[in-house]
Order: structure tokens, then C-alpha cells, then sequence
């Protein structure tokens, strides 16, 4: 199997400043690309739905509009699109907010260089990076949720709930495709499913279902 050697990637933050470090930090990876840098809602919608990125990094709050909302409507449009959220705050809050609307990764802006780097990396092979110290209170957030949601139990494939037992594990695409052989892009299709089927915008949200799911089967 081909592993993938170039990643596109948008940055959205309404600070020049700050997407001048960013953009500084991507060019030492050889293998990322930033294809475009937007300061506004508008221009991080367009530049998204025209390069279709591997990966856009949004910024929490825009000045003129929320970065949950902005996550929101790209997930809405197409929930496999990964978009990271890259932030001052630490506020349990805003993370579960984030999550919820779909992001897949929740970075906090004191991070450093390198750590956001190997950060960046991980969540393009397809693993869910969120701040250690605030993990505990998202899953404790997201599993009340699913428990007060009063839905039928979703009928998935045997092929999806293989995939999504490895979600559940942390698995990257990579290493889904690898351990079933199949191609990433299969996987990519299988998680697009599983999402939709879910009722889920995210893999983290996905993984607290199945994990759920354990707990009440």
C-alpha cells in the first residue's frame, strides 16, 4: 500500500501574525503544503470548499464570526473533512463545544513548536489529538450527552464496526487499512458512513459511542 508522502493544509485565524508563524512552523515539514491562509469567515469557506485541504487549522475565535460555527457548516457540508481547532482556551466548554461540532483535534495555542509539529502529523494519519489534562472531561461530557439521546441503535455493516472498533482503539486510517487490508481511501469512505450513521460529526465522539455501547451491552 502507497502511504502519503504530501498534505494540503488551510490555516484560519484572523491574527496575520499568528498565521505567519504557523505558516513559518508547516514549512519544516517537507511533506505539508499550506495552500491558503484565510483571516474571515468568507474567505476560510471558499478556501476550503475550493482546495478541499487534508487539513484546515481553525482558530476558536474570529473576529466577526465563531469558529464553531465556521466548523460547523464545513462538517455539515462534508463530515470527513478534518479541521483541527487551535486555541487560547482551555475551557472544558468551548473543548466539548468543539468536539461536538465536529472538530478532530483541539490544540491550545502555549503549545510548543514541536509538539504542535508532531501534533499536526498524527491528526493528518487520521488519530484524534486533544489536550491530555481535558480528555477526562470530554468523555465524561460526551457520554451524558449519548445517554440522555433517545435514538434507535444504528445498524452498521460488518466491515463499519470493524472500523469503527478500531476508531475506538485510536487506530489511524493508515494503520484501519493496514490492519484490514484495504486502502486508506476505503476506510475514509467507512468512517463518512459510520459518522452519518452515528448521528456523529466526529471521531471522537464515535469512539465515546462504541465505548458506550460496551458499557450498556
Amino acid at each position: 500500500m502507497t502511504v502519503k508522502d504530501h498534505y494540503t493544509v488551510v490555516v484560519v485565524d484572523d491574527h496575520p501574525l499568528f498565521r505567519r508563524g504557523v505558516h513559518e512552523l508547516l514549512d519544516l515539514e517537507p511533506s505539508i503544503e499550506l495552500v491558503g491562509e484565510a483571516g474571515t469567515r468568507e474567505e476560510a469557506l471558499d478556501l476550503v470548499r475550493r482546495y478541499e485541504p487534508d487539513l484546515t487549522i481553525l482558530d476558536l475565535n474570529m473576529k466577526g464570526s465563531s469558529g464553531v460555527e465556521i466548523l460547523a457548516t464545513l462538517k455539515e457540508e462534508d463530515p470527513s473533512r478534518r479541521i483541527v481547532i487551535l486555541t487560547v482556551s482551555d475551557s472544558g466548554k468551548d473543548l466539548t463545544a468543539c468536539i461536538q461540532a465536529g472538530a478532530d483535534g483541539y490544540f491550545l495555542k502555549d503549545m510548543e513548536p514541536e509538539d504542535f509539529l508532531k501534533s499536526i502529523r498524527q491528526t493528518l494519519e487520521g488519530q484524534i489529538i486533544v489536550d491530555a489534562s481535558m480528555m477526562a472531561f470530554l468523555t465524561t461530557s460526551l457520554r451524558a450527552k449519548m445517554r440522555s439521546a433517545v435514538q434507535e441503535r444504528p445498524v452498521l455493516t460488518e466491515r463499519e464496526g470493524d472500523v469503527l472498533e478500531l476508531i475506538a482503539k485510536g487506530c489511524t486510517n493508515k494503520v484501519i487499512a493496514r490492519q484490514l487490508d484495504i486502502s486508506e481511501g476505503t476506510v475514509k469512505g467507512h468512517v463518512k458512513h459510520i459518522l452519518k450513521k452515528l448521528g456523529c460529526r466526529s471521531r471522537v465522539e464515535a469512539a465515546v459511542w462504541a465505548a458506550q455501547q460496551k458499557e450498556v451491552h
